[in-house]
């Protein structure tokens, strides 16, 4: 049975969430905030997380990033619940590492979806093995991405992004599609947005010379190859 982290501070929000998600066979366990959600990870696992932004004491967007950079917890696909429905709340949560982002109000049928919307996307999308191209390795297990030994520091969102293109290579994608496949088709962001994170991820990769394998596309998008 699948099994879904809820952590809200909300007795009574928790347990509309739960008695959805329990309704379609997910199992459930609850958290009312950071340090409870921290204890109950470190003896019990967890298939997807729906994590409220506003947490007593540490919020929700600080736990995002510390689950993201543990090494047991950093695979498990996190959706931010917030009430900040802006679009710069919404890229700063995804900017963490979330895989989707629901603002409240919420009905129970999109909270559905979106929870079997990334489980789906998140699972098909594993990789046991390490990719190579030209140099550049990144292995999907660790979550980590290097040439010859030195590891390259990408943030959350350009790792995915790299990731996505690494697995899809010397195909063009627009930046809707990007959006779509990476970010999710139901995250409403610009863009625009793409563009920022092509940016960034070119930089991280300067410092190798790797950068020349994410191609711009006139007209189209942007491409990974290694071919000129």
């Amino acid at each position: 049975m699948t099994t879904i982290l809820v952590v809200d501070d909300e007795p009574d929000i928790r347990e509309v969430i739960r008695f959805a998600l329990e309704n379609e066979q997910f199992q459930v366990l609850e958290a009312g905030h950071a340090d409870d959600a921290r204890r109950l990870l470190s003896n019990a696992s967890a298939d997807l997380i729906l994590l409220d932004w506003m947490l007593p004491g540490r919020s929700g967007l600080e736990l995002a990033q510390q689950l993201k950079q543990n090494s047991k917890t950093r695979s498990i696909p996190i959706i931010m619940i917030s009430a900040r429905g802006e679009e710069e709340d919404r890229v700063k949560g995804l900017d963490t590492g979330v895989d989707d982002y629901i603002a409240k109000p919420f009905s129970s049928r999109e909270m559905i979806a979106r929870v079997k919307a990334v489980l789906r996307r998140t699972q098909s999308g594993e990789v046991a093995e390490e990719i190579d191209i030209g140099g550049l390795c990144i292995d999907h297990i660790s979550h980590r991405v290097s040439t010859g030994g030195r590891v390259i520091e990408v943030a959350p969102t350009e790792y995915r992004l790299l990731h996505f293109f690494m697995t899809h290579l010397d195909r063009a994608f627009s930046r809707s599609q990007l959006l779509d496949q990476v970010w999710g088709d139901q995250v409403y962001v610009e863009e625009r947005t793409v563009d920022v994170h092509v940016r960034r991820l070119r930089k991280a990769l300067e410092t190798s010379g790797h950068d020349r394998l994410l191609q711009t596309v006139r007209g189209v998008g942007y491409r990974f190859s290694d071919k000129t």
